[in-house]
């Protein structure tokens, strides 16, 4: 299946900003497509959690693949997967489940500069990290595998003391690195996204968090992509909750109608 790397890249350099519907099993990607979006992106949060599981690689990369072939089975849109820390211990592998996402027909991944340790976060040096990143774009390239690569890079998500100091240096890194786009996930403040996409010669994503500025807003600060990351379907499973407990507590399912 074709992966749509050109037009998904194309959409990144576009004068208006890329939407992309975060979702987590077929259901979800269909209701994007009927509602016009061009992307979907598989939120690893939120099909961890509709397996069962945690956040931080802990579902089999197997089972992940099976989730995303019936995403692109169920969408006309393109598709982006959340590959985390790339699901491997080293480029090689990394690049090889990359590969095996391109081969399904996926137009872009995201990949992750921090890792989970016995249930915490912790962020990667930005130099072993870019090398790493450099790495997989060789072996990508030497495959012949063209992929939409998106790094995520987690000064914010972690409230680091100098959030804005840090990502500003690993911009400087990255952006030599190969991939095609940087994403900074629960920045928030109009003041910082103008210094990060100022700096960045890369397109800049951001995500869906609490006080983050309107879309028009992004789109004049220069953000060329957002998404809702896990919050949609957090929202979704919290009236699921609000709707039993209503249901349970009047003893008829007349609210549900």
């Amino acid at each position: 299946m074709e992966n749509r790397f050109d037009e998904f890249l194309a959409l990144h350099h576009d004068n208006d900003l890329l939407r992309i519907g975060n979702v987590w099993n077929a259901q979800s990607a269909k209701i994007y497509g009927a509602q016009g979006f061009k992307a979907v992106g598989t939120s690893s949060a939120a099909v961890a959690a509709s397996l069962g599981f945690a956040d931080g690689e802990e579902m089999a990369f197997d089972d992940y693949l099976f989730v995303v072939q019936r995403i692109l089975a169920s969408t006309d849109a393109m598709v982006t997967v959340d590959i985390e820390g790339g699901y491997g211990p080293n480029a090689e592998v990394i690049s090889r489940n990359i590969r095996r996402l391109y081969e399904l027909g996926v137009s872009g991944i995201n990949i992750e500069d921090s890792v989970i340790r016995d249930g915490e976060r912790h962020i990667i040096d930005a130099g072993v990290f870019a090398e790493k990143l450099r790495q997989v774009m060789e072996l990508l390239q030497r495959d012949g595998v063209r992929m939409f690569v998106n790094l995520r890079s987690d000064s914010f998500l972690l409230d680091m003391p100098n959030a804005l100091k840090d990502a500003l240096a690993r911009i400087d890194v990255y952006q030599e690195s190969g991939v095609h786009g940087l994403f900074f996930p629960c920045i928030n403040k109009i003041a910082d996204i103008k210094e990060i996409t100022a700096a960045s010669k890369l397109p800049v994503s951001v995500m869906c968090i609490p006080g983050l500025p309107s879309f028009d807003e992004l789109q004049k600060a220069g953000v060329k992509r957002v998404s809702d990351g896990p919050f949609l379907n957090m929202h979704i499973y919290k009236e699921l909750e609000d709707t039993i407990t209503k249901i349970r507590s009047e003893g008829s399912f007349a609210s549900l109608f």
